[in-house]
Formats: C-alpha cells, sequence, structure tokens
C-alpha cells in the first residue's frame, strides 16, 4: 500500500486510514518500524513506548522542558530566550537582543506552594543554622554568608538564579590578597564586534567588554587548603547533602516533583562545592541585561504534570521508581523469614507490586529484542515469554498446595485464569473504549483482525447453556446451578463431569415430611472419584490431556493463518516518509544482549516474587472475610496486567482502537490455549492439584463475557457508551464474586 502525504505529517505512531482495510504508519528508522509491525502480529506483544531513541528536534516544547537541565533562564510566557548552551561555560541569547524582557508571569504557583510546605521552611531554616554555625568558626565566616544567601534561596527559589561568577586577578596582582576585587566573565555574545573594536580604539578602552579577555590568574587556586573550607566540609556540607539527597529522593517518587529532585541534585553536587565568591544569588527582574556568567540553578516551577512521560534510558518513570521495591520485596522476603519485621500481608502486597515493574521490563526487553531480530526470533521469544509472569505465579502456587496437600492453591489459580480472561475480554477493551471515546466520537477498528482472536476465544471458551441437572433425582427446581449443555474449548472437560459425574450433596432436607416428595440438599458437587476413580481416570483425565493438546495447535493455526496466509487482513504498510529532521539511523536504548540479559533478570526476580507471594497468601486465604473467588479474580488476576492496561490506554488516546483491543484478545487467547495446557502438561511431570474442571460460576463468567464481547465487536465501530457497557458487567461480575462462598474444603 502506497502511503499518503498526509502521513508524513502527522506524529510517527498516529494511524492513518487511508481506507476501511489499510493502515498506514510512520516511522522514525527501521528498528522502530519493526516494533510497530509487530505490534500488528497476532501472537506478538503490543507494546506503545519506543525502543529507540527520539531525534530531539522532533519532540514538543513539551517533552524538552521535562528534560532540561536547570541552567535555563525561560520566560514564563513559553519560549526559550536565554539558555546555554551544552559544553559553552558562558551564557548567550539565543536570537534575543542584548537588552531582553523577561516576559510578565507569576511564580505563585500550586506547585511553587507544594514545594515550600513540603520542603522549602525546613531547608531554608537548616541552611540559617548551618550558617550560625559557620560564623561560630570564624575560618568559616565566608561559607556562612553563602548559607545566609541560599535560605533565602531555597526558602522561595523561583523567579531567582544562582550563577558561578568567575573571579581572576590581573597580571599587576602578585599575591592572592593584594586584589580581591571579582571580575566576572563577559559572555562572547556581548563582546563589541570588531568593527566597533576599531571605530573606539582611540578611546583606549581595555575592558573584555571592549576587547579580547584579559590574562588572569584564577582565585579559587588553592581555596580547599583553606581552614575555612577544611571546617565546611567537616562540618556544614555533609548535613546540607544529606538533607539535599532526602529532598532529592523524595520529589522524585513523587515525580511531578522532579524539578526539586534536579534541583536538590545540583545544589549538593556543583552549588556546594563551589569558592563561596564564585557563587551568586540573583533575583530575575523584568527588563534587564541578560546575567553575567554561568547560570547554575534557574529553576522556575516546581511541578510539572507531564512527568508521567519521563523515561530514563527509555524506561517509564514509574518502572523506575517501583525497581527499589523489587530489591526490598527480596531482601525482606528473604532474610525475614520468620516475620519478625513485617507480617506476612505486607510481604504479599509487597510482593504482589513487584510483579507490575517486572511485567515492564519483561515487556519492553521482548520488544526490543523482536524489533531488531528476525520474525522467527521475535515470533520464539514471545511464544516463550509472552506468558512469563503468570505461569511463574501459577506454578509456584501449584507446588506450593501440592506440598502442603491444600487444593484451596488450585481454585485460587482457576480463579486468576477466569479473572485474566474476563478482565482481559471485558474491562481492558472497555475501558480503553471509555478513554478513548472521551477524546474520539467515535473510534474504529480492524474488525477481520479482531474477529481472529475473537473466533480462537469463542473455540476456547463458548457455548450454550440450559437448565436441568442430567441424571439427577433432585427436582430443577432444587439444582444447585443450571449446567451447560453445550460447550467447547477449556470447559470441555467441566461439561464432561457435570454429565457423566455423580450428584453428592453434603446434606439434604425433606420439606414436605414425604419420602417421595421434595428435598432441599447443600454443598452438592459432581463426584468424579467415585469406584475409585474409574471416571476420573479412564475419561476425564485422557480428556483433559486431549484438550490441552488440540488447544495449543488451534493455537498454530491462527499464526499460520495471521502472520502467513492471510497476512494482507491487517494491510500494515510502514511508509518510509520521515519527519523534518530525522536521521534515518536508529540509536536503541537496549540492545539484544542487554535486552536478552535484563529479560532473563526480571524473569528470575518474577519467580522469586511470585514464589514469595504464593509463600504468604496463606494467612489472607484463611483469614479473610472476603471470597477466595474474589481475591483471585481481582488482585491475582489484574496486577500482572498493569502494564497491559496502560499501553492499551495509550494507544486508544491515539484513536488506535485496534490494538488496544488485541492487547486484551491476545492475552485472553494465550490464557485458553497456552497458559491452562501448560499447567495441565506441567501436572505430568509434576502432580499438583490442579484439574481442568472449573466451578460453574467461572464457567459462566467466561461464556457470557466472550459472547458479550463477540456482540460489541460485530460492526467494526464503538464509542463510550459501548465500553461502559463492558465496564459495568465486568464489575457486576465481580459484585458476583465478591459475595459468593468461597470454594467448598477452603
Amino acid at each position: 500500500a502506497a502511503s499518503t502525504p498526509s502521513c508524513c505529517q502527522q506524529h510517527s505512531e498516529e494511524v492513518c486510514e487511508t481506507c476501511v482495510l489499510r493502515t498506514t504508519l510512520t516511522a522514525e528508522n527501521a528498528v522502530e518500524a519493526n516494533r510497530l509491525s509487530n505490534n500488528y502480529k497476532f501472537g506478538f506483544k503490543k507494546w506503545k513506548s519506543h525502543v529507540t531513541a527520539r531525534p530531539w528536534e522532533d519532540r514538543s516544547e513539551i517533552v524538552k522542558e521535562l528534560y532540561s537541565d536547570l541552567n535555563v533562564i525561560r520566560g514564563s510566557a513559553g519560549g526559550w530566550p536565554w539558555a546555554r548552551p551544552r559544553g559553552s561555560g558562558r551564557l548567550q541569547v539565543a536570537g534575543v537582543p542584548p537588552r531582553a524582557s523577561l516576559p510578565a508571569g507569576s511564580t505563585v504557583t500550586c506547585g511553587n506552594v507544594l514545594y515550600l510546605l513540603l520542603f522549602g521552611w525546613w531547608l531554608s531554616l537548616l541552611y540559617v543554622l548551618v550558617a550560625a554555625g559557620m560564623f561560630l568558626t570564624i575560618a568559616g565566616a565566608p561559607h556562612g554568608r553563602l548559607c545566609w544567601d541560599l535560605a533565602g534561596y531555597f526558602l522561595w527559589p523561583f523567579g531567582k538564579a544562582i550563577q558561578k561568577v568567575q573571579v581572576r586577578l590581573p597580571r599587576e596582582c602578585q599575591g592572592w590578597l593584594g586584589c580581591l576585587v571579582p571580575q566576572p566573565d563577559i559572555p562572547p555574545l556581548f563582546q563589541v564586534p570588531k568593527s566597533h573594536q576599531a571605530s573606539e580604539a582611540g578611546a583606549g578602552e581595555s575592558s573584555a567588554l571592549l576587547g579580547g579577555p584579559a590574562p588572569h590568574r584564577w582565585v579559587s587556586a588553592g581555596h580547599w587548603q583553606r581552614v575555612g573550607s577544611v571546617a565546611w566540609l567537616c562540618l556544614g556540607y555533609p548535613a546540607l547533602a544529606l538533607a539535599h539527597g532526602l529532598v532529592c529522593v523524595t520529589a522524585w517518587l513523587l515525580v511531578v516533583l522532579i524539578p526539586v529532585a534536579k534541583l536538590s541534585a545540583r545544589a549538593a553536587t556543583r552549588v556546594l562545592l563551589l569558592p563561596p565568591r564564585r557563587v551568586l544569588v540573583r533575583r530575575l527582574r523584568m527588563t534587564e541585561v541578560p546575567p553575567e556568567g554561568e547560570v547554575i540553578l534557574c529553576c522556575c516551577r516546581a511541578a510539572n504534570p507531564y512527568y508521567y512521560k519521563y523515561t530514563v534510558d527509555g524506561i517509564n518513570v514509574f518502572a523506575v521508581n517501583l525497581l527499589p521495591l523489587v530489591l526490598v520485596t527480596l531482601v525482606l522476603g528473604y532474610v525475614d523469614s520468620h516475620n519478625h519485621l513485617s507480617s506476612s500481608t505486607v510481604k504479599f502486597a509487597l510482593a504482589l507490586l513487584s510483579i507490575t515493574p517486572l511485567s515492564y521490563y519483561i515487556g519492553m526487553a521482548i520488544a526490543s529484542i523482536s524489533a531488531q531480530s528476525t520474525f522467527a526470533v521475535g515470533a520464539v521469544v514471545n511464544a516463550t515469554f509472552g506468558s512469563i509472569t503468570e505461569l511463574t505465579f501459577y506454578i509456584s502456587a501449584l507446588i506450593k498446595g501440592s506440598r502442603e496437600g491444600n487444593r484451596c492453591y488450585a481454585e485460587v489459580v482457576k480463579s486468576a485464569l477466569t479473572g485474566t480472561l474476563v478482565g482481559c475480554v471485558l474491562f481492558i477493551p472497555g475501558l480503553c473504549m471509555v478513554i478513548g471515546g472521551i477524546r474520539h466520537q467515535e473510534q474504529r477498528f480492524n474488525s477481520r483482525s479482531a474477529g481472529v482472536s475473537s473466533a480462537l476465544l469463542f473455540l476456547s471458551v463458548g457455548g450454550e447453556w440450559g437448565r436441568g441437572v442430567p441424571g439427577s433425582r433432585v427436582p430443577p427446581a432444587w439444582a444447585p446451578t443450571p449446567c451447560p449443555s453445550v460447550s467447547a474449548g477449556v470447559f470441555a472437560p467441566t461439561l464432561f463431569s457435570k454429565v457423566y459425574g455423580k450428584l453428592v450433596c453434603g446434606e439434604c432436607h425433606n420439606v414436605t415430611q414425604n419420602p417421595l416428595g421434595h428435598y432441599l440438599c447443600h454443598n452438592c458437587h459432581f463426584d468424579l472419584m467415585g469406584n475409585n476413580g474409574t471416571l476420573y481416570y479412564s475419561h476425564v483425565q485422557p480428556l483433559v490431556y486431549t484438550v490441552s493438546l488440540l488447544l495449543p495447535a488451534a493455537y498454530l493455526v491462527g499464526l499460520v493463518f495471521t502472520l502467513k496466509t492471510h497476512s494482507h487482513i491487517y494491510d500494515i504498510h510502514i511508509s518510509d516518509c520521515h519527519m523534518p529532521g530525522h536521521h534515518h539511523s536508529a540509536e536503541v536504548h537496549w540492545s539484544r544482549w542487554r535486552a536478552l540479559l535484563i529479560l532473563l533478570l526480571s524473569t528470575l526476580c518474577m519467580s522469586a516474587c511470585a514464589d514469595l507471594a504464593t509463600e504468604h497468601i496463606s494467612p489472607i486465604l484463611t483469614s479473610s472475610t472476603i471470597s477466595q473467588y474474589f481475591i483471585g479474580v481481582t488482585v491475582l488476576a489484574m496486577v500482572p496486567e498493569l502494564p497491559e492496561i496502560v499501553n492499551g490506554i495509550q494507544f486508544a488516546l491515539q484513536n488506535n482502537l485496534s490494538l488496544s483491543i488485541e492487547i486484551g484478545n491476545c492475552v485472553a487467547v494465550q490464557v485458553c490455549m497456552l497458559q491452562i495446557p501448560i499447567l495441565v502438561l506441567f501436572t505430568i511431570f509434576y502432580p499438583t492439584n490442579f484439574t481442568l474442571v472449573f466451578s460453574d460460576l467461572h464457567v459462566y463468567a467466561s461464556m457470557f463475557s466472550v459472547v458479550l464481547m463477540n456482540y460489541i465487536f460485530m460492526d467494526g465501530k464503538c464509542d463510550y457508551f459501548q465500553g461502559t457497557v463492558l465496564v459495568m458487567v465486568y464489575f457486576i461480575l465481580l459484585a458476583v464474586y465478591f459475595f459468593a462462598p468461597s470454594p467448598s474444603g477452603c
């Protein structure tokens, strides 16, 4: 397909719909083109973030401000009037005459007031106390004066600047004490051109403003050998560096206050290590000659809500902030094995939260490797590690349940599988439709590509249901639940057990006092182990293994269909048109070997966190008043899918609902056709209590979700109302699970 000219002028990931079946994408380089193409391939992990560094000139002014150093004097009305170029120690004016005007604007904002309340007042007070201590040492008086000036600055640093002035001595000064008058450097831009120097040579001016800089000696050469400097490094600097470190960490974790973190880091590493006479604190005025010397600190805003976009080496700031949580979880979990420092509930919560950043790192590593490799390598990596997050937890829970002889762990795993299926079919697409529908009145998607996933899901769990319990003498009015009459896929063994299993009830009461009357029974279930388990081992178990082999085979057929024989249903064209200033060479964030190393380490940490989560979930299951069904379908099912939810929302906001829907469908298909068969086959080598017989609640919730999804996705377009319907149905099912009793025997 040929790209249209309009596509070249859009954002690199915005979808350009030239017709119903054609989707044209633009990419900065070949690696990004592979990533975008992989997003539309069935079975590949969908990834929104870039895996290469985007050209700086193509970024918006909002994003540029996020990554700018705090050595820029910026007007409040926008633009970049005065900026110090990288590698230059002097201030220059970018396209502004020597006498420039700062745009009017107040520094009193909500973020700045928040800085004052959280950090400014006590940081300023600490500077005052340190200044008093330095004055008491006599020799440290210069540092005391500096701390006094900085106390006013850090109380309210907005609208002020800290400069590094270069103090020098003319040749006439023979000693260090002979001439102590500061002589700041004059920026080259303010030096008079040579044509003007010639006309004014007769004036006898010899200053740097009119001529070149005079030879000089730097005053700071022997500063750190003085007694006052030693007192400062031993008494004053450590306390202030510790305080700035605390402010830096706290502000960084709050994300929106990252400018404050940069402010504190630069103050501790640069400002406080300069000789006092080389530090100048000045207030910026409306109209003045641009300040002379190097600007070290200039902060206009303490908070910026757009810092959720901030990345470090391609990693989102939230994933960076959550990485220490993984280390804390591992250390606390394995060192404090007897729960002396924290309870099992805390450790379980930490282990579960640690899965979220690890899922992000695994997803980015998979996307990086796939984008830089051939199709075969990408397919193998996605098939191997695509479901590793969920499988590590499920297998850890089944192993622990087998060791303890507790069948509740198997029921929790079934609840988590059902919760993941229902959440990915209803909640993720519905939420993306709602959020995307707020910005876009109507969104369209490729119904043919979505139909492939829908058909596979219908094959896995679809069916019709009726009433009655075959073979039971209990009247239909007192039947425990309706039972399916037609089903397929993972629920076929469940149907088989209900048709041929023996209905066993724990307690029955005759409500009519007639031996032939009606009975009210409680705790009824279908027994498969009667007659020494003949029904289960001779009929149900072979059926389970057969289904576990057929479902992955159907998944492979879907791969061949979408990626080979009928790849035209996606009709994805990666345009070779680039925005101005693009360089076609790709600077990847993670190389293939680095991504592979991160993938393996993240998988190892994921296994450890899953082991800790299953180790400390037992008290929650036994003491909690909430149904174990609800814990499984919500917390255990959806927390690992948080990165997928975020990716889906981002795609929906860019009017690319096809990928938002495919994210949920892809995970749901992998649950039914890969994860469940793998768990069944795992029981062959390591016997567990896991059987492919689900409760009626799981069966009906899954069937109803898939049927509703197929109905909603039928016409290839949607809006926020249809998304609201999906989300509401999901919450109704959660309410059912919340009020449902826990599985029998748990």
